[in-house]
């Protein structure tokens, strides 16, 4: 790819709800270490303020966090609120809800629907926000959400929440959703190595509905989600992704990264690093335009788990 300073932009936009954002956005869960689950190694506080900054001189104007994305000594709302406080006015940030941990980091019982409310004062307290723009709730294996869902639509009518999303979802939990309050996103699991029927059919029903669709994990290996930091943790790395990043003059992540915005232009890429360059990389992979037989090809190669 060319060494010209890309821009966000470059993908096009997508509107969740009335908010406008660049299709290439960030994700802030390793802002605070090498995962944010990780309490062992914390991250380098001025260096993860600086990525954010550059994240939005590069045309980002859409963040992914959650206040339980923090490390012994790291908190990524916080780094935000730091980093980015007084915010643009075409800044979105989106957070999540529902899963908890305790303050040495254990996964706690996920949040009841009253416990909700707390949840989302969290988040605002530590963005110095009066309200959010878009809440997800992460489902933890709940059967039904109606009872969670309709807790954060009771908190969007307080004013609270502009816009409600749901995340690792199947698509009769979004149906079930839809008839509560309006869904202006999913965010799932879904990459390269990681498609399934399940994940496929919620990407076609969003496409139709006009609902983002907010892939995690894009460009990380199976094991990134439990929090494994290994060598098997890694995508794997084939001869057919090397051809088609070495066509590109690009790297086998930036590859990813467009091959999941190719997926369709309600698609939203929400990458998240740490390190300056590999951002300035994945901003520059909303340019990136692979043909449809390089699709194919990749799609041929790659079956979802």
């Amino acid at each position: 790819m060319t060494s010209e300073i890309i821009t966000a932009a470059s993908a096009g936009t997508w509107d969740l709800g009335d908010l406008t954002v660049n299709r290439v956005g960030f994700g802030a869960m390793r802002l605070t270490g090498s995962a944010a689950f990780d309490l062992g190694t914390p991250s380098n506080r001025e260096q993860s303020i600086s990525v954010l900054r550059r994240a939005t001189e590069l045309g980002v104007n859409h963040i992914d966090t959650a206040a339980f994305y923090f490390s012994s000594i790291r908190s990524a709302n916080e780094l935000i609120n730091r980093a980015l406080a007084p915010y643009s006015e075409d800044l979105v940030i989106t957070t999540k809800v529902g899963p908890a941990r305790d303050p040495s980091g254990a996964w706690i019982t996920p949040a009841r629907p009253d416990e909700l409310r707390g949840q989302v004062e969290e988040n605002l307290r530590q963005l110095g926000r009066d309200h959010l723009d878009v809440v997800n709730l992460r489902l933890m294996g709940q059967e039904s959400v109606s009872e969670h869902f309709g807790a954060l639509a009771e908190l969007r009518e307080a004013g609270l929440v502009r816009h409600l999303g749901i995340s690792g979802i199947k698509a009769r939990h979004l149906a079930e959703a839809q008839a509560i309050a309006p869904v202006v996103c999913v965010q799932n699991r879904f990459g390269l190595d990681s498609r399934t029927t399940d994940a496929d059919d919620i990407l076609r029903i969003c496409g139709e509905q006009g609902i983002a669709f907010v892939p995690f994990f894009a460009i990380a290996g199976e094991g990134r989600e439990k929090g494994v930091h290994s060598a098997a943790a890694a995508p794997a790395t084939d001869d057919v992704l090397l051809a088609v990043a070495r066509a590109h003059g690009a790297t086998v992540a930036q590859v990813r990264l467009a091959w999941t915005l190719h997926q369709g232009p309600h698609v939203l890429a929400i990458p998240g690093t740490g390190n300056p360059d590999h951002l300035v990389e994945n901003v520059a992979a909303g340019a990136l335009r692979l043909s449809a037989d390089e699709v194919a090809l990749l799609d041929s190669h790659h079956t979802g788990g």
